[in-house]
C-alpha cells in the first residue's frame, strides 16, 4: 500500500462534531433534584446472577439500579410500556451524547418517536470520567453478549448471555412466545460496565468495573416504561465475557414515586415532530 505524500496533512484535518447537542431540549435538573429529594419507594426487583428481570416505571417516577453484593454489570433494555415498538435507541443516544452516559444525559427512543425515554439524574460513578486507556462507565457502544456471536466464535450453545436472559424475561413478563419476544430485545445500556476502544486496533475492550456495593444510577422515566435488566454472566467484566466462570452478583432495581406536587406542570415529552412525509406528499 502506497502512502500518499499528503498523508500527514489529511490526518491533521480537525474533526467536526456530527450532532452538536447544545440545541437539544434540556432536562429540568432542578425539578428532578426535587423529585429525587422527596421520592418514596414503591417497588423492588432483583435481577439474579446470570438472569434478567422485568420492571415497570410510571412516567415521572424514578428507577434506581444498584450494586448490592459485589461488582456486577447489567444490560438494560427499555420499551414504551404501551408499545414495544418504541424502544431504546443506543446508536442515536451514542451519537447525541457520546459513547458513555451520565448525569444530565438521556436514553432516546427509536424512530419514528425519537424522544427521551429516561434521564440520568444521579450517578455515584460519575467521578470515574475517562481513564488512561480511554475507558469509561455506562456504555452505549456494546450490543449485549449473545448466543449467536458465542456460537460463531467458539461454538456451543450458551443460554445465560444477556440477549437470552432479556428474551426469557420479556417473554415471561408479557406472555409473548419466546421467538416473538426475542424480536423486541435490542442494543443495551451497559450499566456499570467499563469499556472503550483500543487506540492501536480500534477494538472494543472491557475492564473490571469500578462499581462496588452501594453504587447506583438513578433515572427519571420520561414516559411509562417497561424495563428489563440482565445481570451479565461476565460479572464485573474484568476477565470472562460470556460463561459460568466469572463471579456474578445480583442487581437491584427500585422504583420511587415523586413527592406530591413535585411534578406539577410536568408532562411526558411528545413524539418527534418530523412529519414523516420523507419528501413525498
Amino acid at each position: 500500500m502506497d502512502t500518499p505524500k499528503d498523508a500527514d496533512a489529511r490526518r491533521a484535518i480537525a474533526p467536526v462534531i456530527c450532532y452538536p447537542n447544545d440545541t437539544l431540549p434540556a432536562p429540568d435538573m432542578a425539578r428532578y433534584a426535587q423529585v429525587r429529594a422527596g421520592m418514596s419507594k414503591i417497588s423492588e426487583t432483583i435481577a439474579p446472577p446470570r438472569e434478567a428481570a422485568c420492571f415497570e416505571v410510571p412516567a415521572g417516577h424514578v428507577f434506581r439500579i444498584s450494586s448490592v453484593e459485589g461488582p456486577q454489570v447489567g444490560d438494560l433494555n427499555l420499551w414504551n410500556a404501551h408499545d414495544l415498538g418504541e424502544r431504546f435507541y443506543s446508536g442515536k443516544t451514542r451519537a447525541l451524547h457520546g459513547t458513555h452516559i451520565t448525569t444530565g444525559e438521556r436514553m432516546w427512543s427509536s424512530f419514528p418517536h425519537l424522544r427521551p425515554m429516561a434521564t440520568v439524574i444521579h450517578d455515584t460513578l460519575g467521578w470515574y470520567g475517562i481513564d488512561q486507556y480511554g475507558g469509561s462507565v455506562h456504555d452505549v457502544i456494546g450490543t449485549r453478549c449473545d448466543p449467536y456471536t458465542g456460537n460463531l466464535l467458539q461454538g456451543g450453545h450458551y443460554h445465560h448471555c444477556c440477549h437470552s436472559n432479556l428474551t426469557r424475561a420479556l417473554a415471561d413478563h408479557t406472555r409473548l412466545p419466546l421467538a416473538e419476544a426475542e424480536g423486541h430485545v435490542h442494543d443495551v445500556l451497559n450499566v456499570f460496565m467499563c469499556t472503550g476502544f483500543t487506540r492501536d486496533t480500534g477494538q472494543y475492550f472491557m475492564k473490571a468495573s469500578p462499581v462496588r456495593p452501594g453504587d447506583h444510577i438513578d433515572f427519571v422515566a420520561e414516559i411509562d416504561l417497561l424495563g428489563a435488566l440482565s445481570a451479565c454472566p461476565g460479572g464485573d467484566c474484568g476477565s470472562e465475557h460470556t460463561s459460568d466462570v466469572a463471579p456474578c452478583h445480583p442487581l437491584k432495581i427500585e422504583v420511587f414515586a415523586p413527592a406530591p406536587g413535585a411534578l406539577d406542570g410536568w408532562s411526558s415529552p411528545p413524539v418527534n415532530g418530523y412529519d414523516r412525509s420523507h419528501g413525498r406528499g
